[in-house]
C-alpha cells in the first residue's frame, strides 16, 4: 500500500527485517529556571510591603518598605524574592547609617543565594545606650534588631523562612495559655496585665529565648506563653 508523504523528509533509516521499527527521538529542551542574580534588571513594576516601626525612643515612626521580584512567573518554579529595601522617617538622626544599611541589604538581595542570614545578623546588634521594650512586653536590643525582626516577618510572608513552631507546638502553646487562664482568680481581666496590648499576665518574667515578658510558673516549671520554651524541656 502506497503512503502519501505530505511533509518534508528530514531523516531516514533502514529497518532490517529482524528489527522492529523505532520511533524517531524527539529532543525536548527543558525551560531554564531563572534564579536571582546581580545582573537581573529591575522590572518596571515591583510588588512590596511597608512595615511601621514605632519605638519609645523617638516620636517619629520608621517605615520599612521591601519590594519583591517574581521569578519564573506562571510556572511550577514561580518564586518571590526580595529585591530592594527602603527605610524612611522624619527623624534625620540616623540618616547616614540607615542609608548605608538600605544600600548594603539591597545589594545582598540582588546578589542572589540565601539572604535569610541577614535576620540573625541584624538581630544580634545591641545598642550601647540600651534597648527598649515594645508593646506586648517584648524586649528589643536596638533599632537595627527591630529592622531584622521586620525582615524576618517579610521573609516568612513570601515563603523564604518558616515559623520555628509547627502546628503541634502551636497547639501545645494554646493549651498552656488556656490552662493558665483557667488558673486566674475570678474577676481578673486583661486590664490586670502590664500592657493593655499584651495578652500576657502581669508579673510575667522575661523569656531568655524570645525576649518576651511571657514566662510564667506552671506545674512547678517556668514556661513561656509566647514561644513555648520551658525550663523542664
Amino acid at each position: 500500500m502506497a503512503l502519501k508523504i505530505n511533509s518534508k523528509i528530514v531523516d531516514y533509516s533502514v529497518v532490517k527485517p529482524d528489527e522492529p521499527a523505532k520511533a524517531p527521538e524527539v529532543k525536548t529542551t527543558a525551560p531554564a529556571i531563572e534564579e536571582m542574580h546581580e545582573k537581573l534588571k529591575r522590572p518596571e513594576f515591583l510588588e512590596g510591603s511597608t512595615y511601621k516601626i514605632k519605638t519609645p525612643t523617638s516620636e517619629h515612626a520608621i517605615y520599612v518598605t521591601i519590594n519583591d521580584v517574581v521569578l519564573n512567573h506562571g510556572s511550577d518554579h514561580e518564586s518571590r524574592r526580595p529585591f530592594e529595601i527602603f527605610i524612611n522617617s522624619k527623624n534625620m538622626e540616623h540618616y547616614q547609617w540607615i542609608s548605608a544599611l538600605t544600600l548594603i541589604i539591597s545589594a545582598v538581595f540582588r546578589k542572589g543565594g540565601d539572604c535569610t542570614f541577614l535576620v540573625e545578623e541584624l538581630r544580634s546588634v545591641f545598642d550601647p545606650k540600651g534597648g527598649y521594650m515594645k508593646r506586648g512586653g517584648r524586649w528589643m536590643p536596638s533599632l537595627v534588631a527591630e529592622i531584622g525582626d521586620v525582615l524576618d516577618q517579610h521573609l516568612k510572608r513570601i515563603g523564604m523562612l518558616k515559623d520555628e513552631m509547627d502546628e503541634h507546638q502551636l497547639a501545645y502553646l494554646e493549651q498552656k495559655r488556656a490552662e493558665f487562664n483557667s488558673l486566674k482568680p475570678q474577676g481578673q481581666t486583661e486590664a490586670d496585665c502590664d500592657d493593655s496590648a499584651s495578652a500576657y499576665p502581669a508579673g510575667a518574667q522575661m523569656c531568655n529565648k524570645c525576649h518576651t515578658k511571657a514566662a510564667v510558673q506552671m506545674d512547678g516549671c517556668l514556661t513561656c506563653l509566647s514561644c513555648g520554651d520551658s525550663k523542664c524541656g
